[in-house]
């Protein structure tokens, strides 16, 4: 863990780590209506009917967001696993500190600025290279 993280200041990231998981949780159920996402995918195409084609650009912003919900828990999971681990706020890529102000925004970040940066460079260009946990 980087040395300019105090245990009142790890503790206060795992809070707001905490409290935005279980925000996004609560937001995830009420999206699916308490289904798995599975079955919550399954009603949706159930709910086509002669109208389907109209129905497309509906369903893709519902998967997209069932997608874009699991992935930000998966990166919160993630970041949780490293506080514990002493891993937290060094970057996945270059093993640097990640900038307090940075990790005090989103906590959840995996990489520092500048590998962040290289990061996307590579993915806009089809070469991401994943991050080390």
């Amino acid at each position: 863990m980087s040395e300019l993280i105090t245990p009142d200041l790890r503790q206060q990231l795992q809070a707001q780590l905490q409290a935005s998981r279980a925000a996004l949780e609560a937001q995830r159920q009420a999206h699916l209506a308490g289904q798995s996402r599975a079955a919550h995918a399954r009603e949706v195409l159930l709910q086509d009917g002669d109208d389907a084609t109209q129905r497309d650009a509906e369903r893709t912003v519902d998967f997209d967001r069932t997608d874009r919900d699991a992935v930000a828990l998966a990166e919160i999971d993630q970041a949780l696993l490293r506080l514990d681990s002493g891993r937290f706020g060094l970057c996945g890529d270059c093993g640097e500190p990640i900038a307090l102000a940075r990790l005090q925004l989103a906590p959840q970040v995996l990489r520092c600025l500048a590998c962040e940066s290289a990061h996307e460079r590579a993915d806009a260009h089809g070469r991401a290279r994943p991050a080390t946990l």
